[in-house]
């Protein structure tokens, strides 16, 4: 079977299933997984495949939302570089908030235990990294909890946030690009974040780099709601350049 043919079936059968998996294709096809993430590289540039982790899913489905433990194993190593980059915006003392997501979380795994902070999130995961932290006074934002990613959504989680004053917030996104913004799956975890970064006077978005140019279902911002970014160095300087236009500054770790 030629590479087209290969890649048309492939799109034939991520329609029909919602996602495909490398090694799942690999054993049906009868080719290598190299070969495999070729045909979905190739899908993917034409706007037909989106790729995740481990395979890949239609273009056109944008409210996608792998679990929690894909995304812990997904760039891992970028996400630590992102984590470790970010200490130097932590306060030794103050307020800060802690966004649910992975990166986010290898930040609060990695809290100075001479820090002086009062952390406030709403993911059930960072607030079990931090409990037992002896300088910090933590809150845990209420709501009904997504089973996806363990975060407090809803009224509850945003009548906390309108109500304080932080000095970051750590943020994070499944997508971002100049022309969608900031993106994620869902709806009500969209509102929780947008509600969380205009509770703090800095906002510093931690991303890994494959997460540019993605576009996800519900918007919760803009690139210049953004004060800073931390990301990988996967993002080309003249990427970083093009976001640094729209007034933020771009770190790559």
């Amino acid at each position: 079977m030629y590479a087209p043919e290969r890649q048309q079936e492939i799109l034939r059968l991520a329609r029909d299933g919602g996602r495909v998996d490398v090694v799942s294709l690999a054993e049906e096809f009868q080719v290598t997984a190299e070969t495999i993430r070729r045909d979905l590289k190739a899908l993917d540039r034409a706007g037909l495949l989106r790729r995740v982790h481990g395979g890949a899913i239609p273009a056109g489905r944008l409210d996608f939302e792998p679990d929690l433990a894909e995304r812990e194993s997904t760039a891992a190593d970028e996400k630590d570089r992102i984590a470790k980059a970010a200490l130097a915006e932590l306060p030794m003392q103050g307020t800060v908030i802690l966004d649910a997501g992975t990166t986010v979380a290898r930040l609060a795994g990695i809290v100075p235990l001479e820090a002086e902070l009062t952390v406030v999130t709403h993911s059930l995961p960072i607030a079990a990294r931090l409990a037992d932290h002896p300088g910090m006074q933590l809150h845990l934002v209420g709501g009904r909890v997504r089973h996806r990613t363990r975060a407090a959504v809803d009224a509850w989680a945003l009548r906390a946030y309108g109500e304080i004053r932080a000095d970051v917030v750590f943020v994070a996104a499944n997508g971002f690009s100049a022309e969608h913004g900031l993106t994620t799956p869902d709806l009500a975890e969209a509102a929780v974040k947008h509600a969380a970064m205009g509770a703090a006077r800095r906002v510093v978005l931690l991303a890994d780099s494959a997460k540019h140019g993605q576009e996800h279902f519900a918007r919760f911002g803009a690139l210049s709601d953004v004060d800073l970014l931390i990301t990988d160095s996967g993002l080309s300087p003249e990427d970083a350049t093009a976001m640094e236009r729209g007034g933020m500054e771009v770190v790559r770790a």
